[in-house]
């Protein structure tokens, strides 16, 4: 059997273009087997078929997998893997009823954005409020190493940037 890597890059917050990335491939012949490190998607060759995916971001169901993966099962989604806090479904799209989700209702996935703004975005506030602030400071006033500071600075500027896309996207999906 062939199969296929290929690299490609979704934010936390494109969940839904991902979805559709993999709903491409199957209908290309190359259903998705995993995906590894930063964005290495593995896939292997298949007949050509219409196969809707769903991602769901859930620590908290992840911590009871079992009975986590049993619910979506018992609505015909099959489990693939979980990767980076996501949970990744698939289902055959002569198997659903219309535009059937995972997801009952805007509400819930409201919820799983709120989840992943929590679970992936408090760690780097933290850890940009505790080392990477704390350091700049200290290389720009107390140690005038300005170089340091200043490959620091391009570190800072990359995460505002960071936080202030991931704040209006999620901005942007509460309010539609």
């Amino acid at each position: 059997m062939k199969t296929k890597k290929q690299f490609k890059w979704f934010t936390i917050f494109e969940y839904e273009k991902e979805q559709e990335y993999l709903r491409y491939m199957h209908k290309c012949g190359w259903r998705f087997v995993t995906v590894r490190g930063l964005g290495m998607y593995h896939f292997e060759e298949c007949e050509p078929e219409d196969v809707v995916y769903q991602l769901d971001y859930n620590q908290e169901g992840l911590k009871n997998k079992e009975e986590y993966v049993q619910m979506f099962s018992d609505c015909g989604w099959t489990y693939l893997q979980e990767y980076a806090g996501y949970s990744y479904f698939r289902k055959s799209a002569s198997h659903m009823n219309g535009d059937e989700e995972i997801f009952c209702d805007e509400a819930s996935r409201i919820q799983m954005m709120e989840r992943v703004f929590k679970g992936r975005l408090t760690p780097l506030f933290i850890l940009f409020t505790c080392v990477l602030l704390p350091q700049f400071l200290l290389n720009l006033f107390a140690f005038h190493n300005y170089l340091a500071a200043s490959f620091l600075a391009g570190i800072i500027i990359i995460y505002i940037s960071l936080f202030v896309f991931c704040a209006v996207k999620y901005r942007d999906i509460k309010k539609t």
